[in-house]
């Protein structure tokens, strides 16, 4: 796996290391700009999925009269389905691929935010196994920004990483994006400025989720509450972000905010309503077409009589 993820995260953090040359070596203006680029880059993804998501709803109805049809003969169900998302030229997973693309290359992000000494300063993994076993860590991904943080604050000595991180600025808005925010219940005496970091991510990933449950609603009226899983997955972030360095639970932020409102935009410019009456005028166009062909020829037809009479 991490073979597969360095196949993609090696171009990918030079395009980080560039953005991070641009900013003077900011981290976090290098991130939201990087995660800015990658969503941009997957729009035409996100839009072959939309498109193939409104093509089953297009068909459901049709599918939902074979279920009847055929009731529990699955066999039977099952090769006129296929039968009809040939007729209606439907790919059967054609919305799963651009999904399996974006999940793998958002994971390798992901990997690649947690990993700046690897790969945007290339200190070698000696280097890191090193330092992480120093201070008694496992040395991976999820390690580096926590050896980045010993480093800065003199608790672990490691030259050649001392060195390299003059070149990159963790801070943001004076928030050390290096730190791992520890949760107390004594809020008043034991919080800290990471802390926003988490909540962060959990407001963002609310506000989208909150934005695309109205949008479904306003394009579906009949779909699922869906109140659960909207609230599920920001409370899940918030508890692991907990857990992970700012500037990871950052990157969360940002990918929420603008996977999200890019997901939003797709939805309204390709919404259900919107693809079907397109494909319905382009039908009725088709129609017309070929009315008016048809017209054309026996008008051409009685003429030609015409004038064989003549």
């Amino acid at each position: 796996m991490q073979t597969l993820f360095n196949i993609i995260n090696i171009p990918l953090g030079w395009v980080l290391e560039f953005l991070a040359g641009i900013f003077g070596g900011n981290f976090a203006a290098s991130v939201f700009v990087f995660t800015l680029l990658a969503n941009l880059a997957f729009i035409p993804l996100t839009i072959k999925s939309q498109k193939s998501s409104v093509q089953q709803t297009r068909i459901k109805p049709k599918l939902d009269e074979l279920k009847k049809r055929y009731g529990d003969d699955k066999q039977k169900y099952s090769e006129a389905m296929q039968q009809l998302y040939q007729e209606e030229n439907v790919s059967m997973s054609g919305g799963c691929l651009p999904m399996i693309i974006r999940l793998v290359v958002m994971m390798s992000i992901y990997w690649l935010i947690m990993s700046p000494l690897t790969y945007l300063l290339h200190i070698d993994s000696a280097t890191i196994s090193d330092a992480a076993s120093q201070l008694g860590l496992a040395a991976n991904a999820r390690s580096e920004l926590q050896i980045i943080e010993a480093v800065r604050n003199g608790s672990l000595s490691v030259p050649e990483i001392a060195n390299k991180l003059n070149t990159l600025n963790f801070n943001f808005f004076g928030i050390d994006l290096t730190q791992t925010p520890k949760f107390s219940f004594d809020i008043f005496h034991d919080i800290k400025p990471i802390w926003a970091m988490p909540i962060i991510a959990f407001l963002a990933q609310m506000l989208t989720s909150v934005l695309s449950t109205m949008m479904q609603k306003k394009i579906n009226p009949d779909a699922p509450n869906m109140m659960g899983m909207m609230l599920t997955m920001p409370l899940i972030s918030l508890f692991i972000g907990f857990s992970l360095p700012g500037g990871v639970t950052f990157y969360w932020a940002c990918s929420s905010l603008i996977g999200g409102f890019i997901q939003l935009a797709v939805q309204q410019l390709y919404g259900p309503h919107k693809m079907l009456s397109r494909e319905r005028l382009k039908e009725l166009n088709k129609e017309c077409d070929f009315e008016e062909t048809q017209i054309k020829k026996i008008s051409q037809a009685k003429l030609n009589g015409e004038n064989a009479d003549e």
